[in-house]
């Protein structure tokens, strides 16, 4: 694995650990000394993901991740529970045993995990996904969230 910071390629594994549907492992650079991290997963077959006007593209898990972290932004979320919340969709998604899944899909698995997460992150990506159009959206959504408190 080549260094990040020094190029070099004289790098050892400090510590590995799963992560879902990949595995973490935090290096050392045998030459510089810096650490930094990597993430190894199994290279599935890609899926196509069809999009709401119809048009059909390569499954991107990149563009959840940023989706997501827009949502979590300014968010006591870590960049480590960000990424087990990708590998979680990934996997849901992969379990289908689909070649083509529609984006809603894909959206819906993103809104369940992120409201798991944090209720605020899970109202910015709601808005987006769902088109909140008008204030009346919100309230609703807020409505359902404070209702679904109460209740658990």
């Amino acid at each position: 694995m080549q260094c990040p910071y020094c190029s070099s390629n004289d790098t050892k594994v400090i510590d590995s650990r799963e992560t879902g549907s990949s595995i973490r492992r935090r290096r050392e650079c045998l030459n510089c000394g810096n650490r930094f991290t990597t993430y190894e997963r199994v290279e599935d077959i890609p899926f196509m993901v069809i999009k709401k006007d119809g048009r059909r593209e390569h499954f991107n898990r990149e563009k959840i991740k940023t989706g997501i972290m827009k949502a979590c932004e300014k968010r006591p979320i870590s960049m480590e529970k960000i990424e087990q919340l990708v590998d979680k969709v990934e996997v849901d998604l992969r379990r289908m045993g689909k070649m083509e899944i529609e984006s809603k899909v894909i959206g819906r698995l993103v809104v369940r995990e992120l409201k798991k997460l944090d209720k605020i992150a899970y109202i910015r990506f709601a808005s987006v996904y769902r088109e909140f159009n008008d204030l009346e959206s919100f309230e609703n959504e807020l409505k359902k969230l404070k209702k679904a408190k109460k209740s658990n």
